[in-house]
């Protein structure tokens, strides 16, 4: 009963990882089908490099959330720990986007190959996270400021406030 938790996270990990293997399978499978077998007339060069392409794209990113839902299991095989929360955001977010943008591209560059375009949404949401974080440490003339009578008057009294002592109330009965 003590690992229920670390069992259970494991099925769902191996659950995910499965349904994410059969997606990207899929993807490339259709794209094979009909790339080269239904239009295979005007399958070039560069089609065989975006297939090298997403398959790298599916490759990278499976790999890193496959080692993050590895589970870890004691010297006399007993589990300790299900593997990382595949539900949660942060980088298994990003990487499962990685996943999906590539799938969506893999599949609409059959109909069109304007749709490669889409693979720019990835630096582009990169680029904007990292200037966010940047921003974050050079905080541009925020130091520097004056501040004013009535703002400086306000935090005074939010300070003062704040360094009470806190008393809790209770009920007599």
């Amino acid at each position: 009963m003590a690992n229920q938790g670390a069992k259970k996270r494991k099925e769902e990990n191996t659950r995910h990882m499965t349904k994410l293997r059969h997606l990207i399978i899929a993807c490339n499978v259709i794209y094979v089908l009909a790339r080269m077998l239904i239009f295979h007339s005007t399958f070039t060069w560069k089609h065989w490099m975006g297939l090298v392409l997403t398959s790298i794209a599916y490759f990278i990113p499976y790999q890193q959330l496959a080692a993050m839902a590895k589970p870890t299991y004691a010297d006399d095989g007993d589990l300790l720990d299900g593997g990382f929360d595949m539900s949660t955001g942060g980088i298994c977010g990003y990487l499962h986007d990685v996943i999906y943008i590539t799938s969506f591209v893999q599949l609409m560059s059959i109909i069109s190959e304007k749709f490669w375009f889409t693979y720019l949404v990835i630096p582009a949401f990169g680029a904007y996270k990292s200037l966010g974080f940047v921003r974050g440490f050079l905080s541009l003339g925020s130091e520097g400021d004056v501040e004013d009578e009535k703002t400086r008057k306000k935090r005074e009294k939010l300070e003062k406030k704040a360094s009470r002592a806190k008393f809790v109330k209770t009920r007599n009965r």
